[in-house]
């Protein structure tokens, strides 16, 4: 069964997986929304540059690279996969489904489900500890496996219904992205990246506020 590890944010960390034989690349670091990377231990990138600059690299060697982190909505899917990911992975996005695990509750009117970072304490206690400390090769009673340092939070996302209605509203975003972009394929989304026909560009804080919904005394926002 193929697996990617990582996570990776640069070339060169993306070169020893490679060469080490891995079969997939998963790219992101500390831009999760329930993680706390960049904060406790400061490091990490900006998520669009990582995913761009290492799917670069990697496609040199034929490997294929998963966006792990900072997927919040349809376009940052579609943002994903233009700057060169094969697939993305949607934590917070499916938490709050009803496939998801966990049990539903009410706060403030609004039904919610519980969703833990993989770095949480709480989450570290079920098991993911491996992926954040090790044994010194010593003594683990005063090795770095006797302190945990929790790179992650736990808190609640709402609830967004049955994957059966999501999915394909998700799905149907990215198609509309890609359609307005210009672009008809996934594959002929990559090549216009490497050759140049899709450009990126940075936007000030008055574009991205004009981006969104404004000027409105109050609104409801449905995604279906």
């Amino acid at each position: 069964v193929p697996r990617p590890p990582g996570n990776v944010v640069t070339p060169s960390q993306a070169l020893h997986l490679i060469q080490a034989g891995a079969d997939g690349l998963r790219v992101g670091m500390g831009i999760g929304s329930i993680c706390t990377t960049q904060e406790v231990c400061a490091v990490g990138r900006a998520q669009a540059s990582s995913v761009f600059h290492v799917s670069k690299f990697a496609a040199k060697h034929g490997v294929p690279v998963v966006a792990d982190g900072g997927i919040k909505s349809t376009g940052h899917i579609t943002k994903a996969l233009c700057c060169g990911a094969s697939c993305v992975m949607m934590g917070s996005m499916l938490a709050g489904t009803d496939e998801a695990p966990g049990e539903y509750f009410y706060q403030d009117g609004v039904r919610l489900k519980r969703y833990r970072g993989m770095g949480s304490l709480e989450a570290m206690s079920k098991g993911s500890e491996k992926r954040y400390v090790w044994e010194d090769g010593k003594s683990s009673a005063c090795g770095a496996a006797a302190v945990k340092v929790a790179q992650g939070v736990s808190g609640a996302v709402q609830d967004k219904g049955t994957l059966r209605r999501y999915i394909p509203y998700l799905m149907q975003g990215v198609k509309h992205g890609l359609q307005d972009a210009g672009l008809k394929s996934l594959a002929e989304a990559k090549e216009g990246l490497y050759s140049g026909k899709i450009r990126f560009e940075i936007r000030s804080p008055a574009a991205q506020k004009e981006g969104g919904v404004h000027g409105l005394h109050s609104y409801q926002k449905r995604l279906y």
